[in-house]
Parts: structure tokens; sequence; C-alpha cells
């Protein structure tokens, strides 16, 4: 027989173990991070610079899924570390540019270990990872619509 509050019990919410394991993640990440003087965050957004050199503020944060007012003091503090630049567009300047520099890229070297260590922390076979992302990923974009 089913209690009416069952939808309410922990074990019956999906959003407590990835709340849980992101956490966990995270933390992992920590220390692989200080030694190239990176937080998570500071991590995946030079990731996105890796990739792309130059991108506006407003497609960063969609890529990260953060708003400018998490990624304004975020970006002000890799731009001190010398990693990006921020200029404003020279076709519109309420767009706000962002770009790597070379000390930035030369961080990327350093990075190249992090993903093989975090590997070994979490124990998914590739199959089981890539269905992972999957499911992820069809959570953020069924969200988003």
């Amino acid at each position: 027989m089913s209690d009416k509050y069952d939808a309410l019990k922990l074990d019956n919410q999906l959003c407590f173990p990835l709340y849980a394991c992101s956490k966990e993640i995270v933390r992992r990440y920590k220390p692989f991070l200080d030694k190239i003087d990176l937080t998570y965050t500071q991590y995946i957004t030079m990731m996105v610079m890796w990739e792309h050199k130059s991108i506006s503020v407003k497609d960063l944060g969609e890529y990260l899924y953060l708003d400018s007012g998490t990624l304004t003091p975020l970006l002000k503090t890799l731009e001190k570390k010398g990693f990006v630049t921020r200029t404003r567009s020279k076709e519109d300047e309420r767009v706000l540019i962002v770009e790597v520099t070379k000390e930035g890229m030369d961080l990327r070297e350093k990075a190249l270990e992090v993903p093989a260590k975090m590997g070994a922390c979490v124990r998914l076979s590739a199959e089981e990872a890539k269905a992972l992302y999957g499911i992820l990923h069809k959570m953020l974009n069924s969200m988003e619509e």
C-alpha cells in the first residue's frame, strides 16, 4: 500500500542523487584544479575559451548555463590571472567579448591531465559515461524548452 507522502521520500527523488553526485565530482576535481590555480567554474569557463578563443559573454553564459551575475566576477578573476581579456565589441559596444590570452592557452597544457585523473575517480565504462552524458543533456535541453 502506497503512502500519500511517498513522493516526499528522499529515496524517491531523482534530484538528490544528481545533486550529491555533482557536489562529489566537483569536490574530487578540487585537488587537480588547485594545482593549476582554477576553481571548477573557472575550469569549465577555460574549456570553452580554449575551444572558441573568442566569445561573447552572452554566448559563454549559454554554454555554461551561467548568468552574467555569476560570469562577471568569474571573468574578472580570470582576467586578473592573465588568462582572458574582456573588451567591447567594435560592432556593438553593448556586447562584451572575452578572448583567451597566450597565458590562458598555455594553461591548457597544464590542464591536459585533469580529465584522465577524474576518469580514474569516476568508475564508469566508456559506454556508461556516454549514456549518462546523453541522458543529462536530454534533461538539460528539455528544461530549456
